[in-house]
This record gives C-alpha cells, structure tokens and sequence, in this order.
C-alpha cells in the first residue's frame, strides 16, 4: 500500500505540492490527474524516494520513507519518469540487465528474458536505445519498471507515445499486476484511459481537489439536466417541455432540459409530455463526463 500523509513540498518560495493526503490500496489502480505544473511529477518523485518532502510522509507497505528505509523501500517500487534515463549507448538487453543487477533477484537473465518478451522487445535486445524511437524507448522503460515484479508501481506518463497496439498491452499488464495484489499510482493526461483502467482518480492542482471513482466524481456535478427520449420527433413536445423548462430543446427523438428540483419535477414533466401525445421512451439524468467534472475542479466552467 501506499500512503501520502500531508506531503508538502516547497521549491523555493514556491509550493509546488501542499499537505496531500491520500492511499493507494494493494489491488487498486488510481490514476493522478492534473494540468501541467500541478505536482504530479513531483509527488510521484517523493512517494518513490527520489525527493524529500519539505513536510509530511511517505509510508509504503506500513514502512515509513525515512533516509535509513529509503533503499530498502525502492526495491519494492517499480518507478516511470516521464523523461526515462536510459544508457544510449547501451544495448536494450544491457540496459535491463544494469538494472536486472540492481535488485535481489534469483535469475536476472531469466527476468530480462520475459521483460523482452513481455513487451515484444527481443528482436531489438540488441539495438542500442539511442537508435529507438520515442515509442520504443518508452516500452524499455515500462520493462525495466516492472523488472523486478515490484508490488509498488509510481508510472508517470506510461502510455505517452505507444501505439493503441502496445498500450492495450501495458493496460493489460497493469490489470495482472493490479490483480496480483499490486498498488499502482498512474499519471496521465488522458481522461478516457483514466476511466478506463483506474479504480479511483485523483485530480491535483497543487493540492488535492477530489479522489473517488471515476463514477462517484461525475455523479458529484449534478446540473439538473435531463435526458428524455420519446418514440417520435421530440420538437412537437418542445412548448410542453418549456413549461416546466424554458430551455428545453430538442435533438431528433430527444428532449433536452434543465428542471429545478428533478426529482419532484420529473413526473410532473412525463404526465404533461403524455397528456400531449409524447411516447416517452427513457427518462434518465444528464451524467457529465469525466472531462467535464476535471474542468469542474480546476475551476474551467
């Protein structure tokens, strides 16, 4: 598990991370999402031992980060910079196996062997990095992370320049790690994939503005907007509709309004829509999408 307790950090007069608290659970995928400068690299640096918060903690598996643990912790983690640092003069299979040197593992070869294959790398093993492109570097950077079957993962970027190909591949192995009993923190900029694979997300801004599922956050921006679906063209039932909802409008076969009070207001609109002829299909609430709660919290609308 990992756990971020008040993690404060100042560069300077400037703070880039203020008193974040959150834990990500061992079996759990959280995806950290933020604008550019929001601490996402930075917190990320802290919770793998990279960096010292100014104040705060990190605790991995009830462990306290402290300077005497920090070694001992790191062999757990398996850590992605946005920016890897891989030897460019090193082979791909030479660059695992430095890195295959580092931790306590039985059989590195054996490990760098299915890190290659595992990311369909073992017909570039012997391919310096400094002659891959970015999406390629990137893929030698998620196997060197996951070397070592760490059962912490800190990804920062981990999908930026993969093929739809190959980050179908690593959202998959993300799921086997996860399902193993992994704790896995995510950065991205990409909403969909984050809703796609994260058990919760976590929008930063410098501080921490909402943790929570991915459905539970979207259910947070109620706007009183509803969906009504009825068997024919819609805009006959507009001037009933705009009784109770002077904006409503229509879209094909679909109503679309604003109501004060949905809960009382629905029935009261669905009677009037049949008692003008409607056949009302569907009556559902208008859900925001991810994008539009993240805009939400960031202060967008």
């Amino acid at each position: 598990m990992i756990s971020a307790l008040a993690l404060t950090r100042r560069f300077g007069a400037r703070v880039a991370v203020d008193a974040v608290t959150f834990t990500v659970n061992r079996s759990e995928i959280v995806a950290l999402l933020g604008p550019n400068g929001a601490g996402k690299t930075t917190t990320l640096r802290m919770l793998a031992g990279l960096i010292a918060p100014t104040r705060g903690s990190v605790v991995i598996d009830q462990v306290r980060m402290t300077r005497r643990t920090a070694g001992m912790l790191r062999a757990r983690i398996g850590f992605l910079t946005e920016m890897p640092g891989l030897w460019d003069r090193l082979s791909v299979r030479e660059n695992l196996q430095v890195f295959a040197a580092l931790y306590p593992l039985n059989r590195p070869n054996d490990a760098v062997d299915r890190a290659l294959d595992t990311f369909d790398l073992a017909d570039r093993a012997s391919t310096r990095t400094a002659e891959l492109s970015k999406g390629m570097r990137q893929k030698v950077a998620l196997a060197r992370a996951l070397l070592h079957d760490p059962a912490v993962l800190l990804l920062d970027e981990p999908m930026s320049g993969l093929d739809p190909e190959i980050t179908r591949t690593v959202r998959t192995l993300l799921e086997d790690r996860r399902a193993a009993g992994c704790a896995i923190l995510v950065s991205t900029h990409n909403l969909d994939e984050a809703e796609r694979m994260a058990d919760r997300v976590a929008v930063l801004d410098g501080k921490l503005l909402a943790i929570d599922r991915p459905a539970a956050l979207r259910q947070r921006l109620t706007t009183g907007r509803v969906v009504v679906r009825v068997a024919s063209n819609a805009a006959p039932f507009v001037g009933t509709a705009r009784t109770l909802a002077p904006d409503a409008k229509a879209d094909d076969s679909t109503l679309i309004l604003t109501l004060p009070q949905p809960e009382r207001d629905t029935p009261v609109l669905v009677r009037a829509l049949v008692a003008a002829g409607a056949d009302v299909l569907e009556v559902r609430p208008e859900i925001p999408a991810l994008e539009d709660v993240y805009l939400h919290l960031l202060g967008g609308d």
